[in-house]
C-alpha cells in the first residue's frame, strides 16, 4: 500500500511523515512526494498544510497540485490537516482566497473580541490544547474517546454550508467544525502530528481504513 504525504512546501511535512510512519503496522510505503502522478497513484493521500491559506494556494498551484488533490479526493482515503482542510472548502476569508471547492462553504475568521464563560477574553489565535467533540460516527474514532484533546493553531474556521459535512466539532467559545468529511475524505482543522497519543491513533485508523463510512 502506497501513502503519499504531499509535498508543496507548506506544512509540517516531516513531523505529519513521521507520525504516521510511527503507527505504520501494516508495511506501508509512506513517502512525501510533489509528483502530481504519484500522488493519483497512490492508495492513500495525505494533504498537511500550515500557515496563511493565500501562500498555500499559490504553491499548490505553482506545482501543478491542484488537479491531482481534486482526482485523490474522487475515491481513495483521503485525509485533510489544518491549511490542508481548509483548502478543501470553496473560498476562505483570508487573503479572498478561492480553494479547491471540493467542500461547500467557506473558511471564516474567529471574531474578535472573544470571551469565555468567565468573561475572560479569548485570544486569536485559538492555540493549544482544545476537546473534539464527535458528532457523528466515523471509522477514524476508533479508540479515540468522545471529548479527547488535540492540538490546534489557528485564526479561521470551517464554515461548512452543508451541516452533514461535520464530523465533530470542538468550542471557542462556541461550537464550530473541527472535522469535516465526506464519503472517503476526511479532514481535520488541528494537527494531528501535535496531538500526541490521540492524533497518533488517528493516524492509525487512516492506515487501516477503506474509505467507506
Amino acid at each position: 500500500m502506497k501513502v503519499a504525504v504531499i509535498d508543496y512546501g507548506m506544512g509540517n511535512l516531516h513531523s505529519v511523515l513521521k507520525s504516521i510512519e510511527a503507527v505504520n503496522e501494516v508495511g506501508a510505503d509512506i513517502f512525501l512526494t510533489r509528483d502530481p502522478d504519484a500522488i493519483v497513484k497512490a492508495d492513500k493521500v495525505v494533504f498537511p498544510g500550515q500557515g496563511a491559506m493565500p501562500d498555500c494556494m499559490r504553491e499548490l498551484n505553482g506545482y501543478g497540485l491542484g488537479d491531482a488533490v481534486r482526482e485523490a479526493t474522487r475515491a481513495k482515503p483521503f485525509f485533510g490537516i489544518c491549511v490542508g482542510a481548509q483548502l478543501l472548502f470553496e473560498h476562505s476569508e483570508e487573503g479572498d482566497t478561492p480553494g479547491l471547492g471540493l467542500f461547500a462553504g467557506n473558511v471564516v475568521r474567529f471574531q474578535s473580541g472573544l470571551v469565555d464563560a468567565h468573561g475572560e477574553r479569548l485570544k486569536v489565535p485559538h492555540m493549544g490544547w482544545n476537546r473534539v467533540f464527535q458528532t457523528r460516527p466515523h471509522p477514524l474514532f476508533a479508540g479515540i474517546a468522545d471529548g479527547e484533546r488535540f492540538y490546534f493553531v489557528h485564526s479561521y474556521r470551517f464554515a461548512p454550508a452543508d451541516p452533514s459535512l461535520t464530523l465533530a466539532e470542538s468550542e471557542y467559545p462556541d461550537r464550530f467544525a473541527c472535522i469535516v468529511g465526506r464519503d472517503n475524505v476526511f479532514a481535520t482543522q488541528f494537527h494531528t502530528e501535535k496531538s500526541h497519543l490521540a492524533g497518533l491513533q488517528m493516524m492509525k485508523n487512516f492506515l487501516a481504513w477503506d474509505g467507506a463510512v
